[in-house]
């Protein structure tokens, strides 16, 4: 029964890192997306939501990759370079959507994102022995 539990855990957890990742793939093949504000606002909107899309998939990521018995470091470092992974790849989709393109610059926010909720665990859970 444990070991049951314990693996439709791992499935549960993976399932939110695929299902996100869907999202931002969603979004991500949208030609030439616009919230309707002023230009400056624009950029500065899309690319919060660079940094707000990347910290939820590494959290999920983390979620997922607690599962495997990674220690802490393992774990935060797996996670940073598997979301950093999937922001390339993102780029890299979006050179072959009419009206987007990849940029570095992008890949570079996204990794604000990663870096900063990789940091936040650590912080979080320096004061406790278990992540």
């Amino acid at each position: 029964m444990f070991l049951k539990n314990n693996l439709d855990n791992k499935l549960k957890n993976w399932l939110w890192v695929f299902l996100w990742a869907g999202v931002i793939f969603f979004f991500s093949s949208q030609p030439d997306l616009k919230s309707g504000l002023p230009n400056q606002w624009d950029f500065i909107l899309r690319k919060l939501a660079h940094i707000a899309e990347y910290a939820v998939l590494t959290l999920f990521l983390i979620r997922a990759l607690k599962e495997h018995r990674l220690n802490r470091r393992q774990l935060l470092f797996l996670a940073m370079i598997l979301a950093l992974l999937y922001a390339a790849s993102d780029e890299y989709h979006q050179t072959f959507v009419l009206g987007r393109q990849g940029v570095v610059r992008d890949i570079l926010i996204d990794g604000a994102g990663v870096f900063l909720t990789c940091l936040f665990t650590k912080f979080r859970y320096s004061f406790n022995t278990r992540l």
